[in-house]
């Protein structure tokens, strides 16, 4: 964890989104010679993702990922994704609006630039240590963890249940 002081506990959070590429995997992709890809990703993670579900926190994956992986991953951790979405400020508002969480209460852990500007709406940014520098510069938290590496995990050693 970086000096930045974070300090939160689940009664302060109503929901947290998580992207997929650069947090639950390390940005990376396998091409097969037949063009499909594949991705690693961390199991501490699912790890992660199930210490949330215990503290009744609920959970959603927002990417611009078209590729099915990312709709896999979601199903295999129980979680709901909002995939190939073009602009995450304006889906997140939605979802929060139809959902009735205030984005004030909102946990988005982002990685890259695409990020931006629904981190800047949220009331809980948190980056990678690897993120991109405009990402770590408004994150209130930047994990010493990478992307792909446990984020999630290491996140949920920290959220104060």
């Amino acid at each position: 964890m970086d000096d930045k002081q974070f300090k939160v506990s689940t009664k302060d959070i109503q929901l947290i989104v998580y992207d997929f590429d650069g947090v639950m995997t390390d940005n990376r992709v396998i091409v097969f010679q037949d063009g499909t890809e594949a991705i690693i990703v961390n199991r501490a993670d699912g790890l992660g993702v199930d210490r949330f579900r215990t503290m009744k926190i609920p959970q959603l994956i927002l990417s611009t990922e078209i590729n099915l992986v990312v709709k896999a991953r979601a199903m295999k951790l129980g979680l709901e994704a909002i995939t190939s979405c073009e602009n995450k400020e304006i889906a997140l508002k939605k979802y929060c609006e139809q959902n009735n969480y205030e984005l004030r209460k909102v946990v988005y852990v982002g990685n890259d630039l695409n990020d931006l500007e629904v981190m800047k709406i949220v009331g809980f940014p948190i980056a990678p240590a690897d993120a991109h520098q405009k990402i770590k510069a408004i994150a209130k938290l930047i994990t010493m963890t990478k992307g792909g590496e446990g984020v999630i995990r290491e996140i949920s050693d920290i959220i104060i249940p």
